[in-house]
């Protein structure tokens, strides 16, 4: 695709992006056939092929609407399009860089800019949600099923592993999961412990900057990454072997770090150095398929559906490495149709584009159930709320199905 970049983004690092990416699109269209949102609505402007010409003339000098606006926020980002694209279009970067310039040039409503401010202000912040959500927690038979929707029940917790060992990994804990999920990082940490191995979360660290990147506060993203640098890096001076995620949005967003701080001379080398670190889950316990095996036992959950998050599958490109593991532990897992296909959460999703989130939300839970798992298995805190809301039928991170066949 030719390209004729305007003078207000030529020369910029925007720009060079930008004008790289859009001459890799062929327009072949093989990204509609995979795309969430084209497959509901059929407009080729919601699609990944119509969102890029749209960017294109936006770079290109022509005036942004609030209808190209809308058709960028209607955009999931799952990223399905770039494991469908054969000439490797890097759109997930592509469609940041559009919706940054259309938050320059459109007034968005009143409204709408509330609702993102409160989002961007109110969720990474973990000493504002977690009280929020004990709140929540404690009166969620009271509130309206909306509402309901977005409170998990609480945990009953489990305990951290006390063990130390000389093996050491970092545990990046998250913003909303230690409240709305614990037993995650927990279950977790227990599992690496029953290998040998500690778990250390870096109490500085925080959101890993996903969801004010995403709600078109780059700035503020760009702090939350540079915090969580900080926080962790004594403990890569000291030497510890990866940082470990589980929640797999955070992890695709984590290994974007070196792209996102490219420009920062005093945070890119560190930002490299902590991208070489990160490793999801998946990517670490098949390296100990053998003693894991050793140390678990079938227990009464034996078929489980897996939802595969996008952030795993196409974010992260990591495929079948859960599926291979809970299969190797005596866990029959089946895949849904259509399972490349997104949920719906995709992060603050279902509050600002809640109609199109839940005809997905509903359209993945009808394909779970028709594998007939005793429960439902994810890797991210935002898929297993989402689809936990629509269903009687546990969904739960997959470590924590690990975790209680532990024999110990």
């Amino acid at each position: 695709m030719q390209t004729n970049l305007a003078d207000f983004i030529r020369n910029t690092p925007d720009g060079a992006e930008a004008d790289a990416i859009l001459r890799k699109c062929v327009h072949c269209g093989f990204c509609t056939a995979t795309c969430p949102t084209y497959q509901l609505l059929g407009d080729e402007l919601d699609g990944p092929r119509g969102r890029i010409y749209l960017i294109k003339q936006m770079v290109e000098g022509t005036p942004v609407t609030r209808s190209t606006q809308t058709h960028l926020d209607r955009c999931l980002t799952c990223r399905n399009c770039e494991s469908t694209c054969p000439s490797g279009v890097q759109y997930g970067r592509l469609v940041e860089i559009g919706r940054k310039l259309t938050e320059q040039k459109v007034p968005r409503p009143l409204g709408q800019r509330v609702l993102r401010r409160v989002l961007a202000s109110f969720v990474p912040n973990e000493a504002l949600f977690t009280p929020a959500m004990r709140l929540g927690q404690h009166v969620r038979p009271l509130l309206p099923k909306k509402l309901r929707d977005k409170v998990p029940a609480r945990q009953r917790q489990l305990e951290w592993p006390a063990s130390k060992h000389t093996r050491k990994m970092l545990m990046l804990a998250g913003c909303v999961q230690p409240s709305m999920m614990p037993n995650v990082n927990t279950a977790t940490a227990r599992v690496l412990d029953a290998l040998g191995i500690e778990t250390i979360v870096a109490p500085n660290a925080g959101c890993c900057g996903a969801i004010r990147l995403h709600l078109g506060y780059h700035d503020d993203a760009l702090d939350d990454i540079r915090a969580n640098i900080d926080a962790w890096w004594p403990y890569v001076e000291e030497g510890v072997e990866a940082i470990v995620m589980n929640a797999s949005g955070c992890g695709a967003t984590v290994k974007e770090y070196a792209h996102l701080l490219r420009d920062d001379p005093a945070y890119a080398e560190r930002a490299r150095r902590i991208v070489e670190l990160t490793r999801d889950i998946a990517e670490i316990l098949p390296e100990f398929e053998e003693p894991l095996t050793a140390l678990t036992r079938r227990r009464a959950v034996h078929t489980v559906a897996f939802h595969p998050p996008c952030t795993l599958q196409h974010g992260q490109q990591i495929r079948g490495k859960v599926e291979h593991l809970l299969g190797e532990l005596g866990i029959e897992v089946r895949l849904p149709a259509d399972s490349h296909l997104c949920c719906g959460s995709a992060g603050t999703y279902s509050l600002t584009q809640p109609t199109l989130s839940y005809a997905l939300r509903n359209q993945k839970l009808e394909r779970l159930h028709a594998q007939e798992p005793q429960i439902i298995v994810s890797a991210n805190v935002g898929c297993i709320a989402h689809l936990q809301s629509g269903t009687s039928t546990p969904v739960v991170h997959w470590i924590e199905l690990v975790e209680h066949m532990l024999a110990g």
